[in-house]
Parts: structure tokens; C-alpha cells; sequence
């Protein structure tokens, strides 16, 4: 049991049945007990309902599609994740050169892939118009000239939508807001209508979109709107101009329940975006949704073994073996994970701090936490499944560890099981 002061999240894929915690139909203990701990173990049916959450608000009652999902593959980029949302349609919001080379490895269509990033190198660039992605965002001036200047190397023309930055608050985390002024994404709102008359006197350049993305982790609807609003206020004023947008790109962010945040509804979130946008009479523009936590935050959980039970003298402890290096999310943002054993023993509670065996003070995964455990017993930390094995490391030399994707009764094994050797395969030591 937990501290029963927060309640558990709401889970579709894992559920707890007469004492002992399940993945879809197989226990999670039979998993440790088969690949082992730290492990992280997915819900296919948790990653798929939450896919048509989306979908039902994309698609209106005549049957017309009017956004479609590009998942934000950075939230977890594991290439049996990715390759789920693709066969239920979705397309992908990219950071990065790797993530690129990863949605084209599961066969994704170039036209459903958008290159976001502050910090694209000039390869990135030419890998992205090489392989004829839907669009670029460009989230600077500087970038927009390089995109141009690679684009005229490669005798080819650029699609580009520009990021604004509305200075809307997102009323989130200070590292994962991204829609301040004060923070490095996107393009100052008063300066958006100048970069794109610029971008239009560029040679090798196609204005097809705008985009807008706030920050992650969002559980109201009132910064989206806002945004929003904004974001479309400077479409009307390009088409004054003549500068015609094709998309309108609204980003992602949704939160999800960690504990006892109450994000809306997927579908009525998404349907009150959508119909804003018809009733301001972009309902035309080809929309462009891209979530990520909301999609796999909670079709994932973490599993690890109890190491040891530590009485001190302030406080207890109670150490695993997964660590900062597998879930970095409470030390970095300090963020709340819910903790469970997954099989209920009749021994005393108590109250622990639950850590790693990580060489630092700030490797915690859950503070004053109430659990009835005992050494070697197995704790489920749920709602891992964003921002969770994407962020692992290998501090203190510690393998990563495996990636376990449940369907029903049937079990895939999506990542193998670093070993030590792995981690220095491809250092040197200095001739002698």
C-alpha cells in the first residue's frame, strides 16, 4: 500500500487484482522474475485507447478528418512504441537527427514527419530535406538563413513554419514550460509577422505552416486557448499580407495523473481546440496535434527489487535497485511517482524514502512514502512510461535496462538488457 494522502492514477493497462498488480492479463512478478529488475514493462492496450482518445475528437461527425496526431516521439522513443502509433495512423513530431533516423526505421512516411528543435545543425537540416519530412519548424532567424543556405546547397526548396512564442504561461514546471518569453523556444511573438516576411523573400523557401507549443505537463485548458488565439490572430494578419498558411501546428502538452492532478478529458480537450479553430474559420487549415506524455505517460511502469530496509536516525530508507540513472524525473524536476508493491505481504508499514544505489544524494525516486515491505520484495513505480527509460543514463556505469511490451496474454521484449561490457565496447585505453 501507498500513503493513502494521494491517490493512485488513473491506469487502463495495469490494474491490481486480489493483492497482486497485472499487465494487461500477465503479473508483473512473473515478469521480474523471467528479465529481472530495474525493468520497464508498457501496456499496448493503454498506449492504444489513449491513441483513439485522441482520434474520436479528429474526426467530425460526417466522417471528415480534421487534425491528425503526430506523436511526439521524444516522450518515448522505443521503436515498438513508435511503431504502434504508426500502424494506428499517427505521424511524428521530431527533435532530432536521431529521432528521424528512428521514425524511418519503422517505416514512417516522410510527409508525416515535422523537424522541431531549437538546435539543428546544418546535417540535421540536410537530413530532413533529404528525406522530404511535411515540414521544418524554424524557432529562430539564424536557423531560418541556415535552413535556406542548406536548402540552396542542395538544389531543393525548404518547407517551414515558424514556432511563435505567444508569452502565454503554461502553469507548469519551469523546466518543461516552453512558452514564455523568457524561455530559449520559438520566436518572440512581436517578432513572428517580421520573420515571415523575411522567410518569403528567402530563395529556397515554402511557408506552409505555423506552430505552437507551450510547455508539457499542462492540466488546464485555458493556456491552449490562449496560445491559440494568439497563434490565429497572426494567421489572419499574414493572409492580409498575402503569406498563405496551409497547417496550423498547436504542439502538444496534456498532462497526465500522477497523483491527484486532474487533466481534462483527451477527447473533450481535443474537441474544444478543434471546434475554437472552426469557430474563429480556420476549420480549412490542415490541423496538426502533437502529444507525447498524454499518449504513453501511463502505459508504462518501472519495476525494481528492494535491496535494502535502512532505519536512520531522521529517516528511513528504503533502497532499490533502479536509481536516478533508470527514472530521472524526481531528481530533476522533483516530480511526484506513485510507488506500489506489486504483491501485498502482511508485514508492518512503514514510513521510507525510497533511493537508488546511485553514488549521489539526489537519487530518490519517492519521499516519505507509507509501504509494507520487506527485503527482496518488488515495488511497481507507476507512470513511467514518458520521460522515463528516453532520459536513462549510465552513470556510475549502470546498464540500462530492458524494455517489456505487453499485449493481452503475449509478452515482447522491445529493448534487451545492457550488460557492463556494452557500456565500454567502444573505449580505448592509450597505447603503452
Amino acid at each position: 500500500m501507498t500513503s493513502t494522502a494521494i491517490p493512485l492514477p488513473h491506469l487502463t493497462g495495469f490494474t491490481e487484482r486480489a493483492g497482486n498488480w497485472y499487465a494487461e492479463e500477465v503479473a508483473l512478478a512473473d515478469l521480474a522474475k523471467e528479465f529481472g529488475t530495474p525493468l520497464y514493462v508498457y501496456s499496448k492496450k493503454a498506449l492504444t485507447e489513449a491513441y483513439h482518445a485522441y482520434d474520436r475528437a479528429c474526426v467530425d461527425s460526417k466522417g471528415k478528418r480534421r487534425a491528425r496526431i503526430h506523436y511526439a516521439m521524444k516522450a518515448n522513443s522505443n521503436l515498438a512504441v513508435i511503431d504502434c502509433f504508426r500502424q494506428l495512423g499517427a505521424g511524428f513530431d521530431l527533435v532530432s537527427g536521431g529521432e528521424l533516423a528512428r521514425a524511418l526505421a519503422i517505416g514512417a512516411d516522410p510527409q508525416s514527419l515535422v523537424f522541431a528543435g531549437v538546435g539543428k545543425s546544418a546535417p540535421e537540416i540536410a537530413q530532413a530535406l533529404k528525406t522530404g519530412v511535411k515540414c521544418i519548424n524554424v524557432e529562430s532567424i539564424a536557423e531560418l538563413h541556415k535552413i535556406n543556405r542548406v536548402a540552396k546547397e542542395q538544389n531543393c526548396r525548404a518547407p517551414i513554419s515558424l514556432r511563435v512564442n505567444p508569452d502565454v504561461d503554461a502553469q507548469t514546471h519551469p523546466y518543461i514550460s516552453t512558452g514564455l518569453k523568457g524561455n530559449k523556444f520559438g520566436i518572440a511573438y512581436h517578432e513572428v509577422l517580421k520573420t515571415y516576411r523575411e522567410a518569403a523573400l528567402l530563395s529556397q523557401i515554402d511557408i506552409v505552416g505555423i506552430d505552437c507549443h507551450i510547455g508539457s505537463q499542462i492540466t488546464t485548458t485555458a493556456p491552449y486557448l490562449d496560445a491559440l488565439d494568439k497563434v490565429l490572430d497572426l494567421v489572419e494578419h499574414l493572409k492580409r499580407e498575402g503569406i498563405v498558411i496551409h497547417h496550423l501546428d498547436l504542439g502538444g502538452g496534456l498532462g497526465i495523473s500522477y497523483s491527484d492532478e486532474t487533466p481534462p478529458d483527451i477527447t473533450e480537450f481535443t474537441n474544444t481546440l478543434l471546434n475554437h479553430v472552426a469557430e474563429r474559420g480556420f476549420a480549412h487549415l490542415d490541423i496538426v496535434l502533437e502529444p507525447g506524455r498524454s499518449l504513453v505517460g501511463n502505459a508504462g511502469v518501472l519495476l525494481t527489487t528492494v535491496e535494502y530496509l535502512k532505519p536512520g536516525a531522521e529517516k528511513n530508507f528504503c533502497i532499490v535497485d533502479a536509481a536516478m540513472t533508470e527514472l530521472m524525473r524526481p531528481a530533476l524536476y522533483e516530480a511526484y511517482h506513485s510507488i506500489v508493491p506489486i504483491q501485498t505481504k502482511a508485514v508492518k508499514s512503514a514510513t521510507y524514502d525510497i533511493v537508488g544505489p546511485v553514488c549521489e544524494s539526489g537519487d530518490w525516486l519517492g519521499r516519505d512514502r507509507t509501504l509494507a515491505v520487506e527485503e527482496g520484495d518488488l515495488l511497481a513505480i507507476l507512470s513511467a512510461g514518458a520521460y522515463g527509460f528516453v532520459m536513462a543514463s549510465n552513470y556510475n556505469t549502470r546498464p540500462k535496462p530492458a524494455e517489456i511490451m505487453v499485449d493481452g496474454k503475449d509478452v515482447y521484449v522491445i529493448r534487451a538488457r545492457e550488460n557492463v561490457a556494452n557500456l565500454f565496447a567502444s573505449e580505448t585505453v592509450l597505447p603503452k
